[in-house]
């Protein structure tokens, strides 16, 4: 079975025909490569091809014999062409490029400093909710969302091939990244934060636990954040009136990857595990969270030590607007909210739950089932 991803394919295509460069960011397997592959490339090269290695021995001599539209898949193997291609781009406008890699943050910052201005980015965390039918939400919500885990032939195969994900990626991927810390240490490390899922980071807390300084800590972190693995969501604190929480919240970017290192195998296991429920909030989140397009560094959560929160807060022209996440048969009006309406000054707030009914519970509020959220947010 061949998924369409219908959503992803329309904002690279709008990228391809604005920007010289379109950069496609996202994990190992997340499907770059099958979904740059819909576009009609004028010359195709994988980093991780010996022969397309090769020609990059001498890379000006080849990319300058190049035309049209130019895709460079794992190009974090090469960050030193970056300046050479924004070299092309400024004198061959029958060049443009779409490139490909499997590391966030350095690509990015390497990317940026060299193409300033001629770039643009877009994030492939695996398949959305839109991409499979209402039937498969639950199976999405299992495996998570890499093709080969979700479209695996059962549960036992879709598991295994998860394990196996997570032993490449931190004996091999993780390396080759330059990074020099044993695979038993992340491995132990990455269970560990696993029982943070939804949680608010104590650094402190894990390094005592671990044996570790909060410094190492906050470095591991990094390095699963960097490899889109896991996102750490900021708080939103500009009501210096209130004592709020200013410490982030951990998320598991892909469901599935969260379920392997917890040893959830199946629905049932799932269902009667005690993280059910923050991992249900989390893979809302991820569903929302992608619908409104938000960049990492532009959506936060709100909490105050008296215990009012929103789980997803963001801005868009001016206006305020979140989400509550609550996996229960049929989410009522909370002080809470009502606190969160005031204290945020918010346009609206949808509380997203796993039923089949949308209904109003006050005239800024409105129970959203996950299944009805769209694939663009309207406001």
């Amino acid at each position: 079975m061949k998924l369409q991803r219908h959503i992803d394919y329309k904002e690279i295509q709008k990228r391809l025909e604005t920007y010289k460069v379109t950069a496609l960011l996202g994990p190992r397997q997340s499907g770059k490569t099958t979904l740059a592959r819909q576009f009609q490339a004028n010359h195709y090269f994988d980093l991780e091809n010996p022969r397309d290695l090769a020609q990059f021995q001498n890379p000006q001599l080849t990319l300058e014999r190049c035309r049209g539209l130019i895709i460079i898949d794992e190009i974090q193997r090469q960050p030193e062409l970056f300046p050479l291609i924004r070299f092309l781009v400024d004198t061959r406008p029958e060049q443009h490029y779409f490139i490909l890699g499997s590391a966030s943050r350095d690509l990015i910052r390497q990317s940026s400093e060299s193409l300033a201005g001629r770039i643009s980015y877009h994030t492939l965390l695996g398949f959305r909710h839109q991409d499979v039918s209402l039937k498969q939400l639950e199976q999405l919500w299992l495996r998570g969302n890499l093709p080969s885990s979700f479209l695996a032939a059962n549960n036992e195969i879709s598991y295994q091939w998860r394990e196996d994900y997570i032993r490449t990626f931190l004996e091999r991927d993780i390396p080759a990244l330059g990074i020099r810390i044993p695979a038993k240490t992340l491995h132990r490390f990455w269970q560990m934060v696993s029982h943070y899922h939804g949680n608010m980071i104590n650094f402190s807390e894990i390094g005592r636990s671990f044996g570790i300084a909060d410094t190492t800590v906050r470095r591991y972190i990094d390095i699963f954040v960097g490899t889109f693995m896991i996102r750490t969501l900021q708080p939103w604190f500009v009501n210096l009136g209130k004592r709020l929480v200013k410490r982030p919240k951990l998320y598991f970017c892909d469901s599935g990857i969260f379920h392997a290192l917890l040893a959830i195998e199946t629905p049932e296991a799932l269902y009667q595990h005690p993280k059910l429920g923050s991992s249900w909030e989390g893979f809302a989140l991820d569903c929302v969270w992608r619908s409104i397009g938000k960049s990492d560094d532009k959506a936060y959560f709100w909490a105050t030590h008296s215990g009012a929160e929103v789980d997803l807060f963001w801005q868009h022209e001016g206006q305020h607007w979140a989400c509550e996440f609550k996996f229960s048969d049929a989410p009522t009006l909370t002080k809470s909210m009502r606190s969160a309406l005031t204290s945020l000054n918010l346009e609206k707030l949808w509380v997203i739950y796993p039923g089949n009914t949308k209904y109003p519970i006050h005239e800024q509020i409105e129970v959203l089932p996950l299944k009805d959220v769209p694939a663009y947010w309207e406001y």
